[in-house]
């Protein structure tokens, strides 16, 4: 049988980070884990995983619990227990850089000031990893800190955007997890 992939969503363990602009890859990993009944509470790999099918291809599910800026401990974790590499790899995460509602799609490239990116990149030791990057757009000139924008909530008059952006990347990463079964990636 064919190695699964593994979707990785970037965000933050904890009720507090839940609903914040860092957590968007949590919530598109989610609405994958619903769409594909595939329930994401194994905690294992300094992650809570699921595993489970989509267009017959096997893929695992993992929401890191490490905290963003040492998301690597985990992906690493987990691709050692499955005995894959980063071409395995699919995550999904907050991009500051892409305006908010878009959505953009990466096989490679630089960790972007992204501090999960980073930390994934050292762990691995490569940057070859398929990405799904969520714009969040800029912080307001005002808001000074950009962290605490990242880990605030969105504003009621982002939200319609940000619903469908996270759609958007859930679709695009069964899309690239479909296009896998064919045997097109």
């Amino acid at each position: 049988m064919a190695s699964p992939l593994v979707l990785v969503g970037l965000g933050n363990p904890g009720p507090e980070y839940a609903l914040t602009r860092h957590n968007v890859g949590f919530w598109a990993l989610d609405r994958i884990s619903e769409a594909h009944r595939i329930p994401i509470r194994t905690p294992r790999h300094h992650s809570l995983m699921g595993a489970g099918s989509i267009g017959g291809q096997r893929v695992v599910l993992a929401k890191p619990q490490t905290y963003m800026n040492l998301s690597g401990k985990a992906v690493r974790a987990l691709l050692r227990a499955e005995g894959l590499g980063p071409e395995s790899l699919i995550v999904l995460h907050d991009d500051m850089d892409i305006f908010l509602g878009r959505v953009k799609f990466n096989t490679t490239g630089g960790d972007g000031g992204h501090n999960g990116i980073r930390s994934i990149i050292e762990a691995l030791g490569s940057r070859e990893f398929r990405r799904l990057r969520i714009g969040l757009g800029r912080p307001p000139v005002a808001m000074g800190d950009r962290s605490d924008w990242l880990l605030s909530p969105f504003e009621a008059s982002e939200l319609e955007a940000v619903e469908e952006s996270v759609t958007l990347a859930a679709e695009r990463a069964v899309a690239l997890v479909r296009e896998e079964a064919r045997g097109g990636a």
